[in-house]
């Protein structure tokens, strides 16, 4: 997966194309990503102990992997994200300007 958690990114397609947001969580097995004020949903919540008013809650869904573009922290635009190996480790590199993200 070319993206991490805390990583900000940009939606490329869909309802939310243009907008940025950061990665609260990925999920590698379904090359999901959620982000954090993309793709909110309504969901009908029953009463609870932990959510005790219940009712209708917004909240964030997955989007695909495919539909986010990392954003440089460098220079602030959506980027490709290449890999190299840098010491033994795997480093993720931008396409655009060929420096290191992480």
């Amino acid at each position: 997966m070319h993206v991490k958690t805390g990583d900000k990114v940009k939606v490329i397609t869909g309802k939310d194309k243009g907008k940025e947001g950061t990665i609260l969580k990925t999920l590698p097995k379904q090359d999901r990503v959620i982000v954090e004020g993309i793709n909110i949903v309504k969901k009908h919540r029953k009463a609870s102990q932990s959510n005790l008013t219940g009712g209708i809650l917004e909240e964030e869904a997955p989007i695909h992997v495919s539909n986010v573009m990392l954003i440089d922290p460098k220079t602030g635009e959506p980027t490709k994200v290449g890999y190299k190996v840098q010491d033994d480790k795997k480093v993720r590199v931008s396409k655009k300007t060929g420096e290191i993200i992480d």
